[in-house]
């Protein structure tokens, strides 16, 4: 069975993004071994220097890398990438896995983003919208989009 991992900087406290996210979570676990991974943001002060970002940044992106599954395809969701349909999104999982890979991990970054070189290591570097989203509703945001690509690959009614 293919392995999913989705990475996520901050730990969720609101009551309804949390039961959100568990509803998909639960959901993933008909097509595939998922996991949900929340890390700690590293501690910053009230008002950071753009230096105290970038160091927090790098401390955070060590912590990271160590959770990314070996071997797996990458995908930062990060502004500056690629918009998909969900359709597409489907698609691109199709060819990760039939290209080998048994597992795929997402990443969504801090409040103040994510260090530059995890970007560049990503397979690819996926937006949601030119919109803003709060980092926990994007997280329930994500794993709905995750499962409805998985519902699409199975031929399932979720996806109209």
């Amino acid at each position: 069975m293919f392995n999913i991992t989705l990475i996520c900087m901050g730990k969720c406290k609101e009551k309804f993004y949390i039961s959100a996210a568990e509803e998909y979570v639960k959901r993933l676990g008909g097509y595939c071994q998922f996991k949900l991974l929340e890390l700690p943001e590293h501690r910053l002060p009230d008002d950071p220097s753009e230096a105290e970002i970038q160091m927090g940044l790098s401390k955070e992106a060590e912590a990271i890398r160590k959770a990314i599954p070996k071997g797996a395809w990458f995908c930062t969701l990060t502004p500056e990438g690629k918009l998909l349909s969900s359709e597409e999104l489907a698609g691109t999982l199709r060819t990760v896995k039939n290209s080998g890979k048994s597992s795929a991990c997402f990443l969504i970054g801090s409040s103040f983003g994510m260090d530059p070189a995890l970007k560049a290591m990503a397979d690819l570097k996926l937006s949601m919208s030119k919109m803003t989203f709060p980092h926990h509703l994007a997280r329930v945001m994500v794993l709905e989009q995750l499962y409805r690509a998985e519902a699409i690959q199975n031929g399932s009614k979720y996806h109209k």
